[in-house]
């Protein structure tokens, strides 16, 4: 049976961040993800999943300026000293959260003839990643971002991500499989999911080409449930999509 977390982020925006939790339980969820969840303190956190038994099972590194249409953080060689202070303060986090992974998003190149000087800072920063959250028992991932969504964003498919797995060869490190992204990359998820399950480290979900719930865009997620189910994949699956109406009305895909 799939073992699906909210991704707080995108689900129960309806009330603050603080709420959402809450709203997260009634309405089944067991565990949550939340993209960035620096603007709150990780004691009151712990104590808030604590008092709902919730696990929260993902986070991001910080990013810096993506969200707001930058590079982000964890590839530009300028920015490798901010890196190390926003993983510093990932592992404070994640030290008393206990997250089953944490999630370091490439970012964007605007010059691609420094690309291959990008895609150096980030797998450095990778490895570091990985050096500091596998003795706590967190796996590292990354993962692929669709070019509409966030034009130049580095990897953008799958054989980027694998790539970048056969390059470093850490055992601590997995993809971040976002079926929405590869989707709208046009990419074969079903067989690949089949094939590389055990490079994979979370799987993400939202209807294609909307970014919605099930239901609301082309994607067949019977079968792509099904797919993920008959594999030897053990970790969550996170909703991670903006629900067309309430959060709760667009939770008909949770209650079968």
């Amino acid at each position: 049976m799939l073992r699906f977390s909210a991704n707080l982020s995108l689900l129960f925006t309806e009330v603050p961040l603080l709420e959402r939790f809450q709203r997260a339980k009634q309405a089944g969820f067991s565990a949550v993800e939340i993209q960035f969840p620096y603007a709150l303190a990780p004691e009151e956190l712990k104590q808030l999943l604590n008092d709902l038994q919730l696990d929260l099972v993902l986070f991001n590194i910080d990013a810096d300026d993506l969200l707001q249409g930058g590079e982000g953080l964890a590839a530009v060689p300028e920015k490798t000293a901010q890196f190390q202070q926003a993983l510093e303060q990932t592992v404070r986090y994640a030290e008393l959260l206990k997250p089953y992974a944490i999630n370091v998003l490439p970012g964007r190149c605007f010059r691609p003839e420094y690309r291959s000087k990008y895609l150096d800072t980030f797998t450095t920063n990778l490895a570091l990643a990985v050096e500091a959250l596998h003795p706590l028992g967190i796996k590292t991932v990354f993962e692929a971002i669709n070019t509409f969504d966030m034009p130049n964003f580095m990897i953008h498919n799958q054989d980027q991500m694998l790539a970048i797995l056969d390059e470093l060869k850490d055992p601590g490190l997995f993809m971040q499989y976002d079926l929405y992204h590869m989707a709208r990359m046009g990419q074969d998820f079903n067989s690949f999911i089949t094939r590389h399950i055990d490079q994979i480290g979370h799987i993400q979900f939202a209807d294609s080409p909307g970014r919605g719930q099930p239901g609301t865009g082309e994607l067949d997620f019977k079968s792509i449930f099904q797919t993920i189910a008959d594999s030897a994949y053990s970790g969550w699956v996170g909703a991670e999509y903006h629900p067309h109406g309430t959060t709760e009305a667009s939770l008909s895909w949770l209650k079968g």
